[in-house]
């Protein structure tokens, strides 16, 4: 039996985060298509970067790109790689009515607090890709919320990312259905006009569990210690499931169900950062704690092969929501405010894409100057 393939019962679309030229013209994007029921490709810097730098596919392209900026290179590399895997995808955009099949391309993370900079950049890529099963990915930052209002409006497919707070998911399912509703009030047609929320999951409990083992080294009672392990390893995945909620509630209110009478589909959650980084943890735990209807889970490789091989299926998403709700409690009696942490996790996710959008400018600077060595 394979797992993978099986969730798509549950209502759950799987989407690959992970992309290179090796996955598209070798056919195994086609495989796990085929296979697993992977149904979408998420990329961002970090991935090219790796990408880049480990198929030598890339630097026989490059000696073919003439003395072009680095800054040029890696759009020709990157565009090229998002056009092949949107035509792989399309068979499932179509079949699916326009619900999966989308690969994401994300805007420079240089521009992530800069609104009209997005917006133009973020147009620029939509008419450049040329691909209708292509998503904007648009970091969910102030400067994010409103790009993310007017690309909506303007029929462009957009991927919220970095995604980390309850409070900013409400933000930008309220910039999505704005946007759509400008869209009509333009004249346009909200009906393929297509978004998903990219809601973080292992890195939140990667932040909270370092602050809750500190506070084990400190405490003597035993009470305090059980307290603090009740919700080690716990909040990333009770956070997601209090979002779903919000979700649930944003599109069953009366103004969405006259944005859906007009053909408009749902912005769907969609957990990203779901490889387990605590090595204690079951290397399958944000896949099989998070499986519901209208959610997509995009995963690494790696993870993916975890949850085929020996993953187990369960409508876990909306399991026991009064638990999470209290775990949530708990960490405030604890003086953490898991507000401070998620911005902080959004500024340590730009600057980390942003070092890698450098590294990857790096990476075709060296293997040019490797190139023109006599």
């Amino acid at each position: 039996m394979n797992n993978l393939s099986n969730i798509a019962a549950a209502g759950q679309s799987i989407w690959l985060d992970y992309i290179d030229r090796h996955l598209i013209h070798s056919g195994a994007l086609h495989q796990l298509m085929k296979r697993d029921g992977i149904c979408g490709v998420t990329s961002n810097p970090a991935i090219f970067e790796k990408a880049i730098r480990s198929d030598k596919e890339y630097a026989s392209v490059l000696q073919q790109l003439g003395r072009i900026s680095p800054v040029e290179a890696f759009e020709h590399l990157a565009i090229a790689d998002i056009r092949a895997a949107a035509d792989v995808l399309y068979p499932v955009y179509d079949s699916s009515e326009w619900r999966d099949g989308y690969v994401s391309l994300e805007v420079s993370p240089k521009l992530a607090h800069d609104c009209a900079g997005t917006v133009a950049e973020a147009m620029r890529l939509w008419h450049e890709v040329g691909r209708q099963n292509l998503m904007i990915k648009v970091p969910a930052t102030d400067a994010g919320i409103p790009a993310i209002r007017r690309l909506i409006a303007e029929g462009v497919n957009v991927n919220a990312t970095l995604l980390f707070s309850q409070t900013m998911y409400q933000r930008v399912a309220e910039a999505f259905m704005s946007g759509l509703e400008q869209r009509l009030l333009n004249g346009g047609s909200p009906a393929r006009v297509a978004s998903v929320a990219s809601f973080f999951i292992s890195r939140i409990d990667t932040a909270v569990d370092a602050m809750l083992d500190t506070r084990l080294k400190e405490v003597t009672g035993d009470g305090e210690r059980d307290a603090l392990n009740s919700v080690h390893g716990k909040v990333a995945i009770a956070n997601a499931k209090l979002a779903y909620q919000h979700y649930k509630t944003v599109f069953s209110t009366p103004r969405w169900e006259a944005l859906r009478e007009c053909g408009a589909r749902s912005q769907r959650l969609l957990w990203a950062s779901t490889g387990t980084k605590n090595p204690t943890y079951s290397d399958t735990l944000y896949i099989e704690e998070l499986i519901g209807p209208e959610t997509v889970n995009t995963a690494p490789p790696a993870t993916l092969t975890a949850f085929r091989e020996h993953g187990r299926i369960r409508a876990s998403l909306e399991e026991d929501i009064p638990g999470a709700t209290m775990v949530m409690n708990r960490l405030n009696t604890f003086g953490i405010s898991l507000d401070d942490v998620t911005d902080k996790l959004l500024v340590d996710g730009i600057r980390l894409f942003d070092e890698a959008y450098d590294n990857i400018m790096d990476a075709i600077a060296a293997q040019r100057s490797q190139r023109e060595v006599p």
